[in-house]
Formats: structure tokens, C-alpha cells, sequence
């Protein structure tokens, strides 16, 4: 084995643990004797994947023979098996149309799996198994199956939905130590374990990034790390959150026990589960950073005399003023210079008496920063406009849109000028490239302990055209930039290779950091990869803040600032943290589509998944990956990306193959907690779908706004603007069975029901007031039900109305929302403690948000048509431009009942008239001679007296909301008049149906599923624009299972 075969290899001593280790219930004498040992059978297994699976696809069976074959890479169960080897068919009939030659086996498995792209060496260089692999990690069974817990279902297990801040501890030195595109920091998702696990606990994250998850599974376990998140923690390692008891004083609660949990980690890049295993995995600090450091001033030697430059003219500095003359003389000598070595001499000539003394008396800087300016052509004059000359306010940092050309004065802006170009020879790749111009503007430099500034002279020109004419003496990445939507930005600018995201002295320094750190101390290379970045032209240099890169872009400013690489990698070798504690983590580098963990082995998921076309990942981590030398299969990434050919319907399919794993690995009645981050419904509504076919129940969503710090519950489609937090939860396994004898019938909709409340969360308060639980309301628990039962191919066995009247007849009602018997005690005590409940803020944009905003306002207080109207129309400002518009009448009509004076007052309008003292004195008093008597509520009349009459007068008109045993004749005259429209439109001649009622196409699609009549569904859901279709989580619910039944069938 050379010193590329394992990065662990030749490690100092002092950084390596030389004490006898266990592993997996084995004993080695050492922890390299682990590697070794493990590295052997990893090697086994990439062997007989090569030799077994590199033959071309033949048919289904043959694969699953082959892939059972397979001794040394565990796949899973033989159903696991079987699916793959069904996946990887599709797969090959799909690529014959679209491919000149047909795939072979091992690439198509590769593809499914996502397994990383980089030879063999590379991946075992990269690996320290079974901890971490840079591929499929083949000991993830033999890891659960010695640290985890086997699922019990007589072990009682009860936790209701937690939703927490998720940007707490942005400020922590480990969450700052390695850049990435987003993560969720430790001490947030810490709060969230805590709460749903117990000690030893296995954790489950899929896209991991980072390994935050990891990391805050470690930390549960440090009590100092768990009393900074405001919990006590006794000596018996119980912890305890604050809490309010019946009385309304703060008392403290226990709430769960310290002690770390194990962790398992997936991500389909192998960059982030390399920057993941480094946090994860215990090292000694300080012998890392004593290596590293030695390491650094080696390259420190070799290539610091790239960033000298020299100090002219400072005031009251001492230093000597050095003419143009002078200058260029130095300039000269550094352009004659044949060798790196011949150049370092000549810097090292350089100095004052002040410094140490040398054979030329001159101020010798040391650069802390060079800005770099795009050069564009003036589409007047045809000169050349420097950016940063003609653009850039410096005392007022400020950067124009507009601005004059320096040479013919013309009104310009970055759009009106071409730019200026460059053509060159690259000898990396044995090719002339084109690019735009950049040149040097700015110089921040030190001497000493104080910073100048100063404009590129001609000393430093010549030493960056001398840098550019010498020859790197060892491998740097050269790789291809891949075409997509994020790398169009600097292939635009003629950046086609990863080499040319660098200047050359800063490729330079990094390089002989890397290849030291490949070969001597594996973990200084993800100190390299923590500085690619920052050392590249991705740094924008920003007059008016702090320089850095666009988030989420391979952006390339017109003005970077070039930072100086030694001085930046030791500052990250300052700032690196691990919180590995032990061996509590596995990592895997593969696709969550396809995972080998067993059937319920995972006690908790927390994920953070990649949303829509938010992110690009594969794109923005070739970066690192073309300096780990591994590279991510994005065949299954799960993205919206028009580059790769994937739009929403893939993104969705994808995430659906990704929750059913999770639903497959999570132990049954256990919590997966998601954050979401995408403003766009359509994706909100595929997370939702995706979730829902994958088999989990979404048992609470709330936003987090990060500007007030607090969390609102989603209760309708169209408000995510922020980032939302999803619990959900897998049914247990006795509600599954169960619901395979009652599904269909009534009983099946009760048992699901009461499985459901149990889940939900009794009470939440917030500054003494309480909230409303959306979830337990009628209509959404409504909507739960019906998903349940769609998503299992089943109909639904009764209407909206019947399904109301009968949670009045089988649940107790508080505050518009339903509890359990056990459950209502606790609320009626914890809700006597607060002054006030919180009200849902509904957004009218539709005939079904205006129908529950209607019942929020006429539950609050019994309203004629003329109170309400004025209220009504300051609501619908933001109705849907494809939605048909409706009266307010019609509304009303249709779902509300109108006191016209005749017969009783009915119970809900007289619960309202009790609230004033004068209509209540009067009942009172009418009630007591005898002529008004009250029956479930409702006054009846005997006689009518003065008093009577003034009750009527201020009763008639009056819109209220039924109750729900009497709410069944209505719902069936709307629904009628809602079939009656939908019949229209699938009788419409027109391609796409531009305006149109919801609530008709929902009504439609429903009976159309009772009547298993798929093909209504298809035909009018095509007809519906597709932005809408995508954003309507109900209409999406009926189209996708009717397609897939359909093709079943």
C-alpha cells in the first residue's frame, strides 16, 4: 500500500491513539490496527463489486442473482434486494433510448445508489471505516445492529410534536469551523433529541451536510452543553425544562436523561460527509493543531515570499520612499528570475535596518489582501473602464449603478459595457482558454503590526506575472466544471476548470498544503477544503462590508478580494473543533433512495433536506470534491434543476423514495422531524405528498419567523415565506394492522382519529396566552383522515359533515378543538392558567380559506350580512387570479345557516346574546315568568311580549355557524351545486380551464376516487393550469394516487 492508499497512514504518532480500541465488538491493539483491519474488508468488498457487477444489465433476475452473490457489500433484506435489482432494470430500459451503448451492471447500480464517483484508491484514501466511508458504507447493518435497540411494541413510548428555534447557535465557534450552503446548528437540533430520544438512542439523518446531527447526538451527553440551552440537569443525569403548573407558576419538569446517542449520517456528496466525519470523530486538538502548524510553516517556507510586496510612501513610518526608478529596478530582477528559488532569494534581499540587515535598504510589507478589479470596454471610446476606478465611491463605500468614463466622460453601467478579455495559454490542460479581464487595484499590507494600503506598483505586477510563469511542482485539480444552473456564472467568464477559481499563488499554497496533509495528517485536508472558498475567486471584495461569497452561487464578483492563504489556514487551524466523543457516529456517502439500514431500526430522524431548486449541492461542492478527488453521483439528487433534465415531478418522486426509506427504517409509532425552507407552495406541496405516499402522518407544521423569533402554525397552502418545521410521525405498527381489517369503514376513521389526537400536542402556550392547535380542529383533522386513506388506496367512508357531527358525538370539545377523554382534563387545567386564546391569522386567497375565515369571525359573534360584507371585502384582496370569484351571499348560502325570525333562537346566536348584560337580564327574565323556555340551548317562545320581541329584532338576520348534527343537509346542497360545476368542466371543450371553483374540482375529484373512476380525475386535473395543480395539496393528493392506481390497474 503507497502513502495514497489510506490518508491515515503515515499519521504522527502523537495524533493517534496507540491504546488497545474496541470496535463493533471486536479488540485491536490499536486504533490504526482498527483501520487496517476494516480498510481490508472495505477493499474486499470494492473488489467484488468491480468483478461481479462489471458485465452489461441482462434482465431482472439476473441482477438480483448477482447482487445476492455479493458476500463482502451487505444490501439489505432479500426484499431489499429484489427492489434494487427491479430499480436498476427500469433504470437500464430507461438509458437504452436515451444512451448510444448499454450501461453495465456496476454503473447502473452505482446510479441508483448514488454511489460517489472517484476511483477506488480514492475512496479507500478518503474512508476511515466502518466510522466513515466515502461510498456506501457496507457496516451500517453490523453498526445498528451492536449499538442499537430492537424494537420493542410493548415498551411504552409517548412524546407529543416539538418545534424549536432552528438558527440557535449560528455564533458557535463549531458550527462557524467549515463553510457550508446551509446547516442547522447543533444546539438547535439538540432540543430536538433530547425531547423525542433516551440515551443510546439511535439518530437518523439522510442528507446530513454538515453532520450537525451527529454532532448534537454527541452533545447530549456534555451536560455543560445541554445546561447552556437553559435546562437544568440533576446528578442522576435527569434533565429538566421549565414548565407551568396548575396554579400558573414556573415549575421545573423532568424531561428527558443525559447521555449521548449514536448517530447515523447520510449524504448523497461526499464532501459533506467528509466535513461531517471530521466533526464527528474524536482527535486530540491539540496535537492536531501542533501538526498542522508544522505542516503550514513548511509551505510557509516554500511559497511565502508570494506576498511580499514592497512600502512606499507611508507617513511618519521611518521606512525609506523608494522612487518609480528603484521600484522598476526590482520589478527587472523578479522578471529575470528562471526559478521559484532564484525569486526567494531576491525577497529575502529585501528589508530595512528595521527588520534585519540586508543588501537592499528598502520597507519589505507582507500582503494581508489584493482586490482585483473586471476590466470592460467603454461602448464609446473603446478604452478600457477598470471597475473599481470608475465605479467604486471609497470614501463613501459605496459602489454607482451609473458612473462616468474616465477617458471620454459617458454615462455607463455594468450592462451597457462589453467586457475586456484575455487570451492565454494554460499548460494544466494543454489548452488556449478566454477570459475576462481582472487586474490588480488594491494592496492591504502589514509591517510589523500595522495595516497600509497602497496601489499595485510595478514590483508587483512583475511578481504575479512571474508566479503565473512557474510551474506548480506537484498535483492540483484540473477538473472540467460541469455545465448546470449555478456553474453558468463562471463558465460564462471563461472559468472552465477548478483550477482557474484561483490565482495561481493561492492554488499554489493550497496545493502544498493538501498534498502534505494527504500524505502526513489526514485531517489538515479538511482544513483545506474549509479554505477553497474563501481562497477563491468566489471571495467578493464589498467596499461597504465584509468580504465574502454569495451563498448558495458559484457568483464571481467584479471585484474580489484575494486573501492572503497562509495567514487563512491558520486561522482555521485555530478555529477547528470536533465534538467527536467516541465511536457514537456512522457515516454513509450514498443516496437516501436506497438505504441498508433494517426495517425499524431507528429510533429519531431529524433532516434537513434539499428543497426544490433552492440549492444545487452537487454543483456548489465540486469545488471540494475536485480537491478530495470524489466526486457526487447526481443521477438521484433530489433537486429541481433544468440542467440535469429534473422539474418538480421528479424532485417529488425522488423525495417520496426518500421518506419511504425513512418511513421503512423508523421504528413505528417514532418521530422524523423536517425543516423546510423553500417560499414556493408547489415545493411545500410535494414535501407534503411526498411525506404523506411515504407512509408518514404530519401531526404539526409551524413557521419559524426568525425576525420575531417565534413560531405560527401553518394552516393553509400559500404561507410559507419562512422556514417551517414538520413532525410527523410513522403509525404504529397496531394502527397499520388494524386499519387493514376496518379500512373503509367508520370504525377504521375513529381508530385512526384517536391514534392521531394522541399524538398531538394538549397545549401550547406562549406569553401567557394560549394557542390554538391547528391540528385539532375539525377541518384538519379531516384532511389527515382522508390522506390516510387515499395514500393506502382506500375510499373514504363519509362526508365532511358526517365526519364533524360524529367528533362532537365521540371527542370533547375545547376552543374549537377536539381531545381525548385523558386529554381534556389536562387542557381545561393548563387553560385556566392563561389569560387569553390566541386566534389562527387566516389569509383569504381562496372559496376555502374565505369559508373558514367566515367561521372564525361568525363563531366569535352571530352576524347579519351588512355587519360582515365590510369585513368580508377587506379580506379578499389576495383572492387567486384563477379562482372564481364568489358573492359573499353565496358564501353564506352555502355553508352557513340565517336566523329569519320565525321559530327558536337558535343555540349559537342566544350563547352570544348572554354576552351582553342587557340581553341577558332579559332571558333571565322572560325565562323566569315563564313565557321563554331554553332547550339544548335554543329560546322558545310561548308568547311573545315586548322583551320577546326586542330578543328576535336583535337575533334576525343573522348569519351562524350550524352545529355539526345539523350541518349534513347543507353540505349535501352544496355539494350537489359543486358536482354540478365540476361536471362542467369535464365537459369543457377548452385545453385549460383559466378560472374556475376549487372547491368543485376537490368535490369532483373526491366522488370520482369513491367510484374508483381515475381517469375523471386525470382528464380535469389537466385541464387545470399546472402551477395551480402543484400548489393545491388536495387536488395534488387525488392526481398523483389516481395515476399511480391507474397504472396499477
Amino acid at each position: 500500500m503507497n502513502h495514497q492508499d489510506n490518508l491515515f497512514e503515515n499519521q504522527e504518532p502523537k495524533t493517534r491513539n496507540q491504546e488497545p480500541v474496541e470496535c463493533l465488538g471486536k479488540t485491536f491493539d490499536s486504533d490504526e490496527e482498527r483501520r487496517k483491519h476494516f480498510l481490508g474488508i472495505l477493499r474486499a468488498g470494492l473488489q467484488e463489486l468491480r468483478e461481479k457487477l462489471s458485465v452489461p444489465f441482462a434482465s431482472v433476475e439476473d441482477t438480483y442473482t448477482r447482487l445476492k452473490s455479493l458476500e463482502h457489500w451487505p444490501l439489505g433484506s432479500d426484499e431489499q434486494i429484489r427492489n434494487l435489482a427491479q430499480r436498476i432494470a427500469d433504470a437500464a430500459r430507461s438509458t437504452r433510448n436515451s444512451e448510444p451503448a448499454t450501461r453495465d451492471l456496476l454503473g447502473l447500480y452505482k446510479d441508483e445508489v448514488g454511489f460517489p464517483i472517484g476511483s477506488d484508491e480514492d475512496i479507500l484514501a478518503l474512508s476511515d471505516p466502518p466510522y466513515y466511508t466515502a461510498c456506501p458504507n457496507p457496516f451500517l447493518a453490523d453498526f445498528i445492529k451492536y449499538y442499537g435497540k430492537p424494537y420493542d411494541p410493548s415498551k411504552p413510548y409517548s412524546r407529543e410534536p416539538f418545534a424549536a428555534d432552528v438558527s440557535e447557535g449560528k455564533n458557535d465557534p463549531i458550527y462557524n469551523a467549515h463553510s457550508y450552503h446551509t446547516k442547522v446548528p447543533h444546539k438547535a437540533i439538540m432540543r430536538y433529541i433530547l425531547h423525542y430520544t433516551e440515551p443510546g438512542d439511535v439518530v437518523f439523518d439522510g442528507f446530513c451536510g454538515t453532520g450537525m446531527t451527529g454532532v448534537a447526538a454527541q452533545m447530549c451527553g456534555d451536560k455543560a452543553a445541554v445546561e447552556s440551552l437553559g435546562y437544568r440537569v440533576d446528578k442522576d443525569g435527569t434533565i429538566y425544562q421549565q414548565d407551568t403548573d396548575g396554579n400558573g407558576k414556573i415549575v421545573w419538569k423532568p424531561f428527558s436523561k443525559l447521555g449521548a446517542r449514536r448517530a447515523v449520517l447520510n449524504d448523497l456528496s461526499p464532501a459533506a460527509t467528509f466535513i461531517a466525519y471530521n466533526y464527528n470523530t474524536p482527535v486530540d486538538v491539540r496535537a492536531f493543531e501542533q501538526e498542522a502548524k508544522r505542516i503550514l510553516k513548511e509551505v510557509e517556507a516554500e511559497c511565502g515570499w508570494m506576498y511580499t510586496t514592497l512600502a512606499r510612501g507611508v507617513p511618519d513610518s521611518g521606512f525609506p520612499v523608494l522612487g518609480d526608478a528603484q521600484v522598476e529596478k526590482l520589478a527587472e530582477r523578479v522578471r529575470q528570475a528562471k526559478t521559484a528559488d532564484e525569486v526567494r532569494s531576491l525577497i529575502e534581499e529585501l528589508g530595512t535596518r528595521y527588520q534585519k540587515p540586508v543588501t537592499v535598504d528598502v520597507a519589505k510589507g507582507k500582503i494581508n489582501y489584493t482586490v482585483w478589479s473586471d476590466v470592460f470596454v467603454c461602448p464609446e471610446c473603446t478604452e478600457e473602464v477598470v471597475f473599481w476606478e470608475a465605479a467604486v465611491d471609497k470614501k463613501a463605500g459605496k459602489v454607482h449603478d451609473e458612473f462616468s468614463c474616465p477617458h471620454c466622460g459617458a454615462t455607463l453601467t455594468k450592462r451597457t459595457m462589453e467586457r475586456a478579455w484575455v487570451t492565454r495559454y494554460d499548460q494544466a490542460i494543454g489548452q488556449t482558454i478566454r477570459q475576462a479581464k481582472q487586474v490588480p487595484v488594491l494592496i492591504n499590507y502589514s509591517v510589523g503590526k500595522k495595516r497600509f494600503e497602497k496601489t499595485p506598483d510595478a514590483f508587483d505586477l512583475a511578481l504575479i506575472e512571474k508566479i503565473e510563469e512557474l510551474d506548480i511542482p506537484c498535483w492540483f485539480p484540473t477538473d472540467r466544471i460541469p455545465e448546470g444552473e449555478k456553474t453558468g456564472e463562471p463558465l460564462r467568464i471563461g472559468i472552465t476548470h477548478v483550477h482557474h477559481f484561483y490565482t495561481k499563488r493561492n492554488l499554489w499554497v493550497l496545493d502544498s498544503f493538501v498534498q502534505r496533509s494527504r500524505n502526513r495528517l489526514a485531517r489538515a485536508l479538511w482544513v483545506g477544503t474549509a479554505c477553497t472558498e474563501g481562497l477563491s475567486v468566489l471571495n467578493r471584495e464589498r467596499p461597504f462590508g465584509l468580504p465574502s461569497k454569495l451563498s448558495g452561487t458559484l457568483y464571481v464578483s467584479s471585484m474580489i478580494r484575494e486573501i492572503n492563504a497562509l495567514a487563512f489556514l491558520g486561522r482555521k487551524i485555530d478555529k477547528y473543533e470536533t465534538r467527536g466523543e467516541g465511536p457514537h457516529t456512522l457515516i454513509s456517502s450514498q443516496s437516501s433512495t436506497s438505504l441498508e439500514e433494517p426495517h425499524s431500526s431507528v429510533d429519531y430522524i431529524f433532516t434537513d433536506p434539499p428543497f426544490g431548486g433552492n440549492l444545487m449541492y452537487s454543483e456548489l461542492n465540486f469545488l471540494w470534491e475536485a480537491w478530495l478527488k470524489v466526486f457526487t453521483n447526481n443521477k438521484p439528487e433530489a433537486i429541481e434543476n433544468k440542467a440535469h433534465g429534473k422539474g418538480l415531478p421528479e424532485y417529488q418522486r425522488l423525495m417520496t423514495e426518500c421518506f419511504k426509506e425513512y418511513c421503512r427504517v423508523l421504528k413505528p409509532g417514532r418521530w422524523m422531524t423536517v425543516e423546510f425552507h423553500n417560499s414556493k407552495n408547489a415545493v411545500w406541496n410535494a414535501i407534503q405528498e411526498a411525506l404523506q405516499t411515504a407512509g408518514f402522518v404530519i401531526a404539526d407544521v409551524r413557521t419559524l419567523d426568525k425576525q420575531q423569533g417565534s413560531f405560527n402554525q401553518v394552516t393553509q397552502a400559500g404561507a410559507v415565506k419562512q422556514d417551517i418545521i414538520i413532525s410527523c410521525y410513522k403509525p404504529n405498527g397496531g394502527l397499520e394492522d388494524r386499519f387493514k381489517l376496518e379500512a373503509g369503514t367508520e370504525e377504521g376513521v375513529w381508530d385512526f382519529v384517536r391514534s392521531h389526537l394522541k399524538q398531538l400536542p394538549v397545549f401550547v402556550s406562549k406569553d401567557g396566552k394560549a394557542e390554538i392547535i391547528a391540528e385539532r380542529q375539525n377541518y384538519l383533522l379531516f384532511d389527515r383522515m382522508v390522506a390516510f386513506h387515499v395514500q393506502r388506496g382506500v375510499t373514504v367512508p363519509m362526508s365532511a359533515a358526517e365526519f364533524y357531527a360524529g367528533l362532537v358525538q365521540r371527542f370533547s370539545e375545547r376552543d374549537g378543538m377536539y381531545f381525548l377523554p385523558e386529554q381534556v382534563a389536562e387542557y381545561d387545567k393548563k387553560r385556566m392558567t392563561v389569560r387569553e386564546v390566541l386566534q389562527l391569522q387566516l389569509f383569504v386567497t381562496d372559496e376555502s380559506s374565505a369559508i373558514q375565515w367566515l367561521k372564525q369571525q361568525l363563531l366569535k359573534k352571530p352576524q347579519t350580512f351588512q355587519e360582515i360584507h365590510p369585513q368580508f371585502l377587506k379580506e379578499i384582496g389576495g383572492w387567486h387570479k384563477h379562482e372564481k370569484p364568489l358573492e359573499l351571499k353565496e358564501l353564506l348560502e352555502q355553508n352557513f345557516l340565517c336566523y329569519d325570525g320565525k321559530g327558536p333562537i337558535p343555540a349559537k346566536i342566544v350563547s352570544w346574546l348572554k354576552q351582553s348584560e342587557e340581553m341577558r337580564k332579559i332571558i333571565q327574565e322572560e325565562l323566569g315568568d315563564g313565557s321563554v323556555c331554553e332547550e339544548n340551548g335554543a329560546l322558545n317562545f310561548s308568547s311573545l311580549s315586548p322583551q320577546s320581541s326586542a330578543l328576535i329584532t336583535r337575533s334576525k338576520d343573522r348569519w351562524y355557524v350550524p352545529d355539526p348534527n345539523k350541518a349534513g343537509d347543507l353540505e349535501k346542497l352544496r355539494e350537489r351545486s359543486l358536482l354540478k360545476e365540476f361536471e362542467e368542466y369535464l365537459r369543457s371543450s377548452q385545453k385549460r380551464l383559466k378560472v374556475f371553483r376549487l372547491e368543485a374540482v376537490r368535490a369532483g375529484f373526491k366522488k370520482a376516487w369513491q367510484e374508483r373512476d381515475y381517469a375523471t380525475i386525470i382528464t380535469v386535473a389537466r385541464k387545470i393550469p399546472e402551477n395551480v395543480l402543484q400548489e393545491d395539496p388536495k387536488l395534488l393528493m387525488w392526481y398523483d394516487q389516481a395515476l399511480t392506481r391507474s397504472g396499477e390497474e
